[in-house]
């Protein structure tokens, strides 16, 4: 029996479909995964069919009729309910308070605390949680509060219960407790929406897959019968055949000596232990899913996240960088993969944008003069062909492949020796995509190190004299480049 259908459902933003047609059928009973790369419509999917965004067009069918949700509120009143990846409770208020926030059952008119906390500790029982109900939730780890916003969630929820990302802040240990938990919906006829980027946990529990790739479905599989392989090129978008002629294309450029070196290195609740070189005049390719690692290596070997084991080495000197201070003096820069929160600074003219990076190293005691920060804006504004009138327009006037282009700038004015691009290509025009691509090619020519993430499987076999492959917060292969295709990498993404 079908429980919760959408058809023909879109979303459309200024510029933008998030969503163009698609379909989602959850069936009694199942584990239904939800996949997709960053900008696939998964979000935007979930958020209509929970009540949070209006669709623009299609429909919603649930129990075998037409339904129009008109809020969140609305979903969990009909037995629909969602638990995201963040921990989206009152961390001062009691575990207990949270579990039954806004539903505490009453006595004589009054909330029944005895009822309460005697329903929480009975609820947590399913999870293996033996803790104090009475608590405050900020007494408690990350991972047990996720566990308790998915208690919550199950509690709630008659019908749907939709996981954004659950085990994401869980350890193996936690993540069994919760499979344990939706096998055991699943028997009692609850439809569960589970999201992840975790391919094992996929084949683990689910039943059916369905796959979104910018904004339309590519398809809705029986887990069982979808080899990873297959799975993998259909959210990536390409097919293994497609890519086999490039095998063994690659020539390896002449590296020199190790200038990076990370051994073991782990980031507690994010990486797992990881081991890459970079060496000197090499660009080495981080390849994977959404989820797989590829950003957390960068954070860590920038100083954004605090290494927790491993040891990281910087030109023959081992280094712990405590924050990206150090690593901007020691040489290193990084262009994150957020630019709109990570990367510009909105209301700042392009001029001040580009001198951010060069004025931090320097210090602020040594300030740039304004004449300075013109011919260094003037200077890259030109070679690296940003589209503007003047470098005073402020950043978030421009569009998303010149802001692209201005952090880049940032970056090369500190004439970094290792240079880190977090997925540089992004959500950037066809046109800025093939220009961002060759100055990447020509930093390459010119015996720059780079260290590039980057979802496009093409960019990496353009440019890569090596790729390492990340799967489940950990490296899993390495391939050098005689071997490099989007073959070889798309294979060991998949591989079990």
């Amino acid at each position: 029996m079908t429980l919760l259908s959408l058809s023909k459902v879109e979303k459309r933003y200024p510029g933008v479909k998030a969503l163009d047609g698609v379909d989602f059928h959850l069936r009694e009973g199942e584990v239904h995964a939800l996949l997709g790369e960053n900008g696939a419509g998964k979000s935007t999917l979930v958020k209509v069919m929970t009540g949070a965004l209006d669709g623009d067009a299609g429909t919603m069918t649930y129990l075998g009729k037409p339904l129009k949700l008109k809020s969140t509120a609305h979903a969990q009143s009909v037995g629909i309910s969602t638990v995201y990846q963040e921990v989206n409770l009152l961390s001062n208020l009691s575990v207990a308070q949270n579990l039954y926030l806004g539903r505490e059952p009453k006595k004589f008119g009054l909330i029944d605390w005895k009822r309460i906390h005697r329903q929480s500790r009975a609820v947590l029982e399913r999870f293996a949680l033996d803790i104090d109900v009475t608590q405050p939730l900020s007494n408690y780890s990350v991972a047990v509060q996720q566990l308790v916003a998915i208690a919550r969630g199950v509690d709630m929820s008659a019908k749907v219960l939709v996981l954004d990302e659950p085990t994401a802040s869980l350890d193996a240990g936690e993540v069994e407790q919760l499979f344990g938990v939706l096998r055991e919906l699943k028997s009692k006829g609850i439809g569960i929406v589970f999201i992840t980027h975790f391919l094992d946990q996929v084949y683990s529990v689910s039943d059916r897959i369905t796959v979104l790739r910018n904004g339309t479905l590519v398809g809705e599989f029986e887990t069982a019968q979808l080899p990873r392989k297959a799975l993998v090129g259909h959210m990536l978008g390409k097919e293994l055949q497609e890519a086999a002629h490039r095998s063994g294309t690659r020539e390896a450029r002449a590296a020199g000596e190790a200038l990076l070196e990370a051994a073991d290195v782990s980031v507690q609740g994010s990486l797992q232990p990881t081991s890459l070189t970079v060496n000197r005049g090499e660009a080495v390719g981080l390849a994977g899913l959404l989820g797989s690692g590829r950003t957390e290596v960068c954070k860590a070997v920038f100083g954004v996240d605090k290494v927790s084991s491993g040891k990281l080495t910087f030109k023959g000197s081992e280094r712990r960088f405590r924050q990206p201070a150090d690593a901007i003096a020691a040489g290193l820069a990084l262009c994150p993969e957020d630019r709109k929160t990570s990367g510009i600074v909105g209301p700042l003219s392009i001029r001040e944008n580009i001198a951010l990076a060069l004025q931090a190293r320097r210090g602020w005691w040594h300030p740039m003069s304004r004449a300075e920060q013109q011919r260094l804006a003037e200077r890259f504004i030109e070679e690296l062909q940003i589209a503007t009138p003047d470098a005073d327009k402020p950043i978030e006037q421009l569009s998303g492949g010149n802001q692209q282009k201005v952090i880049l700038a940032r970056w090369l004015a500190t004439e970094p020796e290792l240079l880190v691009l977090d997925e540089p290509t992004r959500g950037v025009d066809i046109g800025a995509h093939a220009e961002i691509l060759k100055l990447i090619k020509k930093l390459c020519s010119q015996g720059m190190s780079l260290l590039v993430t980057s979802s496009e499987l093409e960019e990496l076999v353009a440019f890569s004299d090596r790729v390492a492959v990340m799967r489940d917060r950990r490296k899993v292969a390495e391939i050098e480049a005689g071997d490099i295709s989007e073959d070889t990498i798309m294979r060991a993404i998949a591989e079990a």
